[in-house]
């Protein structure tokens, strides 16, 4: 069966998107709330049905033939539910239920963000034609996936490739998920902000002390704001190698927020890679920007609705 429409969804620390997209990646129609990330489940679970009533009152809606969700992980695809370690409220909750019951009964594939934006990337980004990549999003969190072989591989529970949690410094802070020296506790948007404040930066009379005004600072010359983005670097450096080393990746698109820093994350980043990646296998590996932007997450989730009807591998073999 041929499916030209579905539903997507776009589920973050910060925000909750959704969409309608077409088979060829198209969004067609918007809804957006923000995430109660620090309210209990069922609040949460409020603004997620919020997004979906208001794409279901479009006249779309009614060619709408599956759900996909990209969400913040962990998330476990065979058991339906979501544990986002910056959602509190949301631990194993049965997302994939809850969103059926809403959503009609429609088909509903989960998979993580970052293997929504691996998905979007490879189908239309700038890791397309490449058999073997890491993408990531670098946000209010870290999260990644794999294309391995030409096709994307989220592994069994859908978190294959979750790089934020791969511990960068065996003796570091401790880590929202309990672990030690995580990339996402030294990389994310607000861990950038948090070490650039404890090291003396200090925001505008604006007040804005988020990773973006760290990197208006850093490209200003501020001192702490340039040691905070070398520092987040130097994390995502060597959990790339790290991937690289163990699964022959031959790229790494990274996106979401804190890549809009540009050339204040990525000149860094490519030096620090020269340090990790030195064994011969990996020293051609190369670090893009990601190219679908801050619709990475719904095209993601899109792609992997559309998979569940067969259509996507049919009309775009290279889209998974």
């Amino acid at each position: 069966m041929h499916m030209d429409l579905v539903a997507a969804l776009d589920i973050g620390g910060t925000k909750i998107a959704g969409a309608l997209v077409d088979d060829r990646g198209r969004i067609l129609l918007r809804a957006q709330r923000p995430t109660p990330a620090q309210e209990d489940g069922d609040t949460v679970m409020g603004a997620v049905q919020e997004v979906l009533t208001e794409l279901a009152a479009s006249p779309l809606w009614a060619d709408a033939r599956a759900v996909g969700i990209g969400s913040a992980g962990p998330v476990d695809r065979s058991a339906g539910t979501v544990s986002p370690v910056n959602v509190p409220g949301w631990r194993d909750f049965p997302l994939v239920s809850r969103v059926r019951s809403v959503a009609g009964g429609l088909p509903v594939e989960l998979i993580g963000d970052g293997v929504a934006m691996t998905a979007a990337e490879h189908w239309q980004g700038a890791a397309r034609g490449h058999d073997n990549a890491l993408c990531m999003v670098v946000s209010t969190g870290v999260g990644g996936g794999l294309i391995l072989g030409g096709q994307l591989h989220p592994g069994p529970t859908g978190n294959a490739g979750h790089i934020g949690h791969i511990s960068v410094d065996l003796d570091g802070d401790l880590c929202p998920c309990g672990a030690r020296g995580c990339v996402e506790r030294i990389a994310s948007g607000p861990n950038i902000a948090r070490r650039a404040l404890a090291d003396g930066w200090r925001p505008g009379p604006d007040g804005d002390e988020s990773a973006a005004a760290v990197a208006r600072a850093a490209r200003a010359g501020d001192k702490a704001a340039v040691a905070s983005f070398e520092r987040a670097a130097q994390a995502l450096a060597a959990g790339i190698a790290a991937t690289a080393t163990l699964v022959e990746i031959d790229i790494a698109v990274i996106g979401g927020g804190v890549a809009k820093a540009g050339d204040v994350l990525f000149t860094p980043l490519r030096r620090a890679l020269r340090d990790y990646a030195t064994l011969s296998f990996v020293q051609r590996l190369t670090v893009a920007p990601a190219s679908t932007g801050t619709d990475a997450g719904l095209v993601g989730a899109a792609a992997a609705a559309l998979r569940t009807g067969s259509a996507l591998d049919a009309a775009h073999p290279q889209a998974v």
